[in-house]
């Protein structure tokens, strides 16, 4: 994996963690979502922050089951123990920090090419379940937040919920099926829609600003001969004779 094809597996651990934890809240139950939200989380720690280190640990394949497993139980423990939403703070930085690692990558960033293309989409997938896990600290603080939303107190049942939310106010589909009730909910449901806007047309500025700086480039560059060119040239007879006339004969009437 390298700087060229890494959001490659970013986008395939984002879509992951998408469908994953959909299949899991309908036909498994919380421990199987963990297990999950695990593999996802370990798989965007390679993606994301691996590709700058030529030997980084979580590389290696056999390392893939034990940083899962110690997820998921550091996971578990931290609800057992009271502490869920010390995972999702946790959860949350991880998100925005690979989020402006992605950025930096992504956006007005030199040529155009399909790995950049998908890291775009990947920043668009990041910037949803930021606030998907902004929602769901928002419920576990102040329960009765949103409408239709489960009033138990485990977060790992809330954020599916959540992350459709998200999705759909980010794109600003709006179903209303699912729709905040507190102030603070309502701020960052409408900032959510203006900032997935505003991520649009940044992103279409930064394509566009890419592709003419590009162009101005390949088409303005100075053609200049080559020194072989011009000593071929000056060798010829037409320019010795250019150069150096030959003598003029002497005036007959001198």
């Amino acid at each position: 994996m390298t700087r060229q094809d890494n959001f490659i597996y970013l986008t395939f651990a984002l879509i992951l963690l998408l469908l994953g934890t959909s299949l899991a809240q309908q036909f498994f139950e919380g421990s199987v979502q963990r297990l999950v939200q695990s593999a996802t989380i370990v798989t965007l720690l390679v993606a994301v922050w691996g590709v700058d280190s030529k030997d980084f640990v979580l590389r290696k394949t056999f390392i893939f089951p034990i940083a899962i497993l110690f997820f998921s139980f550091f996971s578990a423990w931290l609800d057992d123990a009271g502490f869920d939403q010390v995972y999702l703070l946790l959860l949350l930085s991880f998100f925005i920090s690979s989020a402006l690692r992605t950025a930096k990558q992504v956006l007005f960033t030199g040529d155009i090419d399909g790995n950049k293309i998908l890291g775009a989409i990947c920043l668009y997938l990041l910037m949803g379940l930021i606030w998907a896990v902004l929602y769901t600290l928002v419920q576990l603080t102040f329960p009765g937040s949103f409408t239709n939303i489960n009033s138990n107190n485990e977060w790992f049942t809330l954020f599916p919920d959540f992350i459709y939310f998200s999705f759909v106010t980010i794109t600003t589909l709006g179903f209303g099926d699912i729709s905040p009730i507190l102030p603070i909910p309502r701020f960052l449901v409408y900032f959510e829609a203006i900032v997935g806007q505003f991520y649009l047309a940044i992103l279409v500025a930064s394509l566009v600003g890419s592709h003419m700086s590009n162009f101005g480039a390949n088409h303005n560059l100075p053609q200049r001969s080559s020194p072989q060119h011009n000593s071929s040239n000056n060798s010829s007879p037409k320019n010795k004779l250019i150069n150096n006339p030959p003598n003029e004969p002497p005036n007959a009437g001198s």
